[in-house]
């Protein structure tokens, strides 16, 4: 995928320029030579992995989608529960929010009931949700300010079900695992318009494609579950999307991701697989985290330094949802 220096200019056009005068080529060669990274360079598994958090699955709690505070607490998106809860580091569990819940008898699209998926957190604590309720005037984004009420801020249609979010210079970007699309939705506005349709977001009727959502690299990183893909769409100029490119295959169930730090190194979550895999850049991927280190089907990751945070929802496993915590070595 071309590296964009600035509209119009990519790391292809400016090689091209530099190629013209020999010395600047050949002194380009010798840096870039200096500064590739061996082979031994690649993230290392994960390591002190430990429970932090079992939940009760009959009280609805299972944590679809997850993000951290800087004192050192986690706000989980609670899936079929339509509520946003924190745990504690102390571990006092509370409930932030809950969202109105459509009528009884509504039928939401591929979850068959409403559903809470992505969550965003701004400095201010204000907390940003996605909604599928299967109903046109509960779908879409909500807010939640710092101790308020949630409010639905953007409409989506009752057919979409937006599940992975995250926000980018002012807009957030949102993926519809059922309409085979990403949405984008002005933080200061009320209106989601969809950015980017494309066959590689979609997937077979009744599946969920269009998954985990973050933005790196000036670009919108997203997994596609029915076809175990990871993909990413550069951001342009004047905000416009480009190309789909593929990054990895053969992720199975894949879901929620995050970025280990580490170049464009990421941790996916493999939901029915029970596992966590390490993608690399070239698209390679090596088992993390299985089943024997306490997944039960992963539904998200997220990272805050070198701390990684899975939550597990147990969707069909049945038992035992919990939320893991492990470490990144990082290299001497």
């Amino acid at each position: 995928m071309p590296h964009r220096f600035g509209c119009g200019r990519t790391w292809e056009s400016t090689v091209h320029t530099i190629s013209r005068f020999p010395i600047l080529a050949a002194a380009l060669a010798t840096a870039l030579a200096g500064v590739a990274a061996p082979a031994s360079a690649a993230t290392p598994p994960l390591v002190d992995v430990r429970v932090v958090r079992h939940f009760d699955p009959a009280a609805g709690q299972r944590p679809e989608n997850l993000t951290t505070e800087a004192g050192g607490a986690v706000d989980l998106t609670m899936s079929f529960a339509h509520r946003i809860d924190r745990l504690a580091p102390d571990g006092r569990q509370t409930v932030l929010a809950t969202l109105p819940a459509p009528p009884d008898g509504t039928h939401a699209p591929l979850t068959g009931r409403a559903f809470v998926g992505g969550i965003v957190r701004l400095p201010d604590g204000t907390l940003y949700v996605l909604y599928s309720a299967g109903t046109d005037d509960l779908t879409g984004l909500w807010r939640i300010p710092p101790g308020g009420s949630p409010s639905r801020v953007a409409a989506m249609p009752a057919t979409a079900v937006p599940n992975g979010l995250a926000l980018h210079q002012g807009f957030l970007y949102a993926s519809d695992s059922a309409l085979g699309a990403l949405w984008r939705i002005p933080l200061a506005g009320r209106t989601a318009a969809v950015w980017k349709r494309a066959p590689e977001l979609a997937a077979a009727p009744g599946h969920f494609g269009a998954n985990g959502l973050k933005v790196h690299g000036n670009a919108v990183w997203i997994t596609n579950m029915d076809r175990g893909t990871l993909l990413s769409i550069p951001i342009g100029c004047h905000g416009a999307p480009g190309p789909v490119h593929t990054v990895a295959t053969g992720l199975g169930t894949v879901d929620d991701f995050a970025f280990t730090g580490d170049a464009d190194d990421v941790l996916v979550a493999d939901n029915q697989g029970d596992r966590v895999e390490l993608v690399r850049s070239d698209g390679s991927h090596t088992v993390a985290l299985t089943a024997a280190d306490g997944l039960r089907n992963p539904t998200s990751v997220t990272r805050r330094g070198d701390t990684v945070y899975v939550a597990d929802a147990a969707y069909f496993t049945g038992t035992d949802p919990n939320l893991l915590a492990a470490r990144i070595p990082r290299r001497p």
